[in-house]
């Protein structure tokens, strides 16, 4: 099945100097005003008469254990509100569940599913293989600011994604570490190559990484792409209207060909978790990865030592005025069996005890709900809160930002043979730009 062009539901690009007000529980945040728009037609009797019942099947892509667990917890706080619904999760392996998404939402879905915000959301709205959720929405608007309005909202203005949290990209590193070899935080790129030669000659690996699920290189070029071009072109980069080929991209490898020699060897067969746990045993000194890095420091000593910066300035024009934090949630499948029972769901997630209920168990991300009490925030979270606030532009990752057949079938792998050989980018962005042509045009 050929994948619609982007133009036709990009991702909306939100100033986030605007966007944030509100979204962190600050104080004096008017209400939002009623979803007044919203159409009748898509109403379900579940949203005001409480006469929901039976099973909700549920996909889900958390597959690890610590967001399997808290995910849970989720479902079990809904079914002791809700005796009369019983909530069936099917789980599968979160690559594999990405990979066969398609055919999965084609076939006879569950009834509701984890997903994404962004572009990844839109598509499938578009293809209509989500349904409506304007009806969820009606109750559970004024838990949110009118930026997760627009991230939960398809290209036809309606709703089809209930949020539950969002995790900031960030370099991550241990306190303890940079205090014994007495490290400072670099804020721009000199500094950085100066660290990361230091660590070197201290017997580190400066920067842990792994690519063997093929995502985490995504995260790399995103950093570097929106420090040396901007966000406005990163953006246009991923929605198809500018070329691979353009020496602006260029420029973003020819900087990540700079750093190669500090990565930790190995990374094409190491998983994200392996990685972690090299700078959680100190023999690496630094890791661009999102909050959920915190789940591999189950230790409470460990993870009071875990700190992170956002990935430093490059070119002045842009400096750090842009990150990455990806938005999860659900969404519900195009013919669900039990619509009423899913509702009756999506509205517990999209309130503060849906996701202070993920958030108790795992507490690497931070909550979206307007006024959420988070003074039980660890150290993470709440600079998080502060990273995520004080950025201009946030974007939501190269596989979410994007068309999906073109990050899976093009990207991945085009980005691991850049990772293999670096001298042969030339050839590679041509192939990328070739092939964008062709998916993005189809």
């Amino acid at each position: 099945m050929s994948p619609q062009s982007p133009r036709a539901f990009q991702g909306p690009t939100v100033d986030r100097r605007i966007m944030l007000k509100g979204l962190l529980g600050a104080a004096g945040v008017a209400a939002l005003p009623t979803l007044a728009a919203c159409s009748s037609s898509s109403k379900s009797t579940s949203s005001s008469g409480g006469a929901a019942s039976g099973t909700v099947t549920l996909g889900s892509n958390a597959s690890d254990a610590v967001p399997k667990r808290a995910f849970q917890a989720v479902y079990d706080a809904f079914q002791a509100k809700n005796p009369g619904i019983k909530v069936q999760v099917n789980t599968k392996d979160h690559d594999t569940f990405q990979e066969q998404i398609n055919s999965y939402l084609q076939a006879t879905p569950d009834d509701v599913f984890t997903w994404f915000a962004g572009y990844r959301m839109q598509f499938f709205a578009a293809k209509g293989l989500s349904n409506k959720i304007n009806d969820v929405w009606d109750t559970i608007g004024n838990n949110f600011p009118q930026s997760v309005h627009d991230l939960s909202k398809g290209q036809d203005g309606n709703y089809y994604f209930v949020p539950i949290y969002y995790y900031p990209w960030a370099v991550f590193y241990r306190k303890s570490v940079f205090a014994a070899h007495n490290y400072t935080v670099p804020t721009d790129w000199n500094g950085f190559i100066s660290l990361c030669e230091k660590m070197k000659s201290d017997g580190l690996n400066p920067i842990a990484f792994a690519d063997a699920d093929k995502w985490p290189a995504m995260g790399t070029f995103d950093q570097l792409n929106m420090r040396i071009n901007g966000y406005q072109f990163h953006m246009d980069l991923m929605h198809g209207k500018a070329a691979w080929t353009d020496a602006k991209v260029k420029a973003v490898f020819d900087h990540w060909t700079q750093i190669l020699p500090y990565h930790q060897p190995g990374y094409i067969g190491r998983k994200w978790q392996d990685a972690a746990q090299s700078l959680l045993a100190k023999k690496s000194g630094m890791y661009l990865l999102g909050t959920f890095i915190a789940q591999q420091f189950t230790n409470p000593a460990d993870l009071d030592d875990l700190d992170f910066f956002a990935f430093p300035a490059i070119d002045p024009q842009w400096g750090q005025d842009s990150i990455e934090a990806p938005v999860d949630g659900f969404m519900l499948s195009k013919s669900p069996k039990n619509r009423a029972a899913a509702v009756k769901l999506l509205e517990f997630i999209g309130s503060a005890d849906g996701e202070g209920a993920y958030l108790k168990v795992d507490n690497s991300y931070d909550a979206l709900v307007n006024g959420y009490d988070t003074s039980g925030y660890n150290a993470i979270q709440k600079k998080s809160a502060q990273l995520f606030a004080s950025a201009q532009h946030v974007s939501q990752f190269m596989d979410r930002d994007a068309n999906p057949a073109f990050t899976s079938t093009v990207m991945q792998p085009q980005l691991q043979a850049y990772l293999q050989n670096p001298g042969s980018i030339g050839s590679i962005l041509s192939s990328i730009e070739q092939q964008k042509q062709s998916i993005y045009n189809s």
